[in-house]
């Protein structure tokens, strides 16, 4: 079985997964962290619209 790593401070997860209860973290620590990336916008998710947008302002500079 291949190891599971804590997303933000990629130490090895201990345990069998039913032991994690902070998955995919390792602590209540990375939550917040990853809790505190997301609502300070620091991850953010692509829009269809936002491509669609950038792709006419690219034709228009041409």
């Amino acid at each position: 079985m291949a190891k599971q790593i804590c997303e933000i401070c990629e130490k090895p997860m201990p345990g069998p997964p039913s032991e994690w209860p902070d998955f995919p973290f390792c602590s209540p620590r990375c939550r917040k962290i990853d809790l505190g990336r997301w609502l300070g916008e620091k991850y953010k998710i692509a829009s269809k619209q936002n491509e669609d947008q950038s792709s006419d302002e690219d034709l228009e500079e041409d």
